[in-house]
């Protein structure tokens, strides 16, 4: 931890959170012509967002920015790794920490560590198969691509949605916050697969305005208030099959129930990965 960190995240404490967020929820969906275009051309020129990648290129087209945000990728351009048994990245992101899970406990940055028991709402029978398990989480800037898709063949068993603060996800605050992941607002999708027990944890942060799942829709912001649970039946999901978005960017975790993957040599913290690219073969 060093002081420009403190400095950047240590104000976050003070900031209405959720306010800001619910604001700049409704000000992505203002449809203004004249206005729409030029602030996603500026957002693509701050933040070198690259518009060929997308299937629409033209910032006229978009209705609102959130249109743009949430906007699909020309599909030939994140070709799937093959296999069944070859886990795959989710998402367009960079990863923030993976690795092994230490009775039950996630690495977040040095000094720093959460459980998976509070990550995914409390409940201890469903946090137990993780509880020396495999983890990752990535990280998607603004620049980056928020849909997200499922990285193995699953059956969604339950959705909870877990209320919390909003801090920003950036690596400062990673360093800097005790238990980011789990004090921030985060839907949890809990999957069976071929493999073990399958976690997908989407986590809100400031300005991230919701959270989706294509099963439920529009989760956060929330109808009230509390820790949710849900079940959808017959909710299957091939892998590479987009199972949510952020409307706005945030933080993806995965948690696995192996114990031992083998994982590619070239992935560790704040590598750069993209949808569809192959992280592991869980069968070898």
């Amino acid at each position: 931890m060093n002081l420009s960190d403190i400095l950047k995240s240590w104000p976050l404490y003070l900031l209405p959170h959720h306010f800001i967020s619910r604001l700049v929820f409704r000000l992505t969906r203002v449809q203004c012509p004249r206005v729409v275009p030029t602030a996603i051309r500026l957002f693509s020129k701050i933040f070198k967002v690259n518009l060929e990648e997308a299937v629409n290129p033209d910032p006229a087209s978009y209705p609102t920015f959130n249109a743009f945000f949430t906007r699909p990728l020309k599909p030939a351009l994140r070709p799937l790794a093959a296999g069944n048994s070859v886990l795959v990245s989710p998402v367009d992101g960079r990863i923030s920490q993976m690795g092994k899970i230490e009775e039950g406990r996630i690495f977040q940055a040095k000094g720093h560590e959460y459980s998976a028991l509070e990550l995914l709402g409390g409940d201890e029978n469903r946090a137990a198969p993780f509880m020396n398990g495999q983890f990752m989480t990535i990280y998607l800037s603004p620049r980056d691509y928020h849909r997200i898709h499922m990285p193995l063949t699953a059956t969604l068993t339950e959705q909870v949605y877990v209320p919390g603060r909003l801090f920003s996800v950036a690596g400062h605050t990673a360093r800097t916050i005790p238990r980011l992941f789990a004090r921030n607002e985060r839907v949890v999708a809990m999957f069976d697969t071929d493999f073990g027990k399958l976690a997908m944890v989407l986590v809100g942060a400031i300005n991230v305005a919701a959270i989706e799942t294509v099963w439920d829709g529009l989760v956060t912001p929330p109808q009230g208030w509390g820790v949710k649970r849900q079940t959808f039946p017959d909710v299957s999901l091939a892998k590479g099959e987009e199972m949510g978005r952020f409307n706005m960017g945030s933080t993806v975790i995965l948690l696995l129930e192996q114990g031992q993957i083998p994982w590619d040599k070239a992935l560790g913290a704040d590598v750069a990965v993209q949808l569809g690219q192959a992280f592991a073969d869980l069968q070898a």
